[in-house]
């Protein structure tokens, strides 16, 4: 499996905090009605 990410490597409980450490702030407030995918590139 991990050979078919593009990142080649498991997500960790960090990468997805990122995601919504930035959702939650200012630098998103933009943002609205959106599908954010925090999946490596694994389709």
């Amino acid at each position: 499996i991990i050979a078919m990410t593009p990142l080649g490597r498991f997500g960790l409980p960090d990468d997805v905090a990122r995601v919504a450490v930035f959702l939650a702030s200012d630098e998103a407030s933009w943002l609205t009605g959106e599908r954010i995918t925090a999946s490596g590139g694994w389709r």
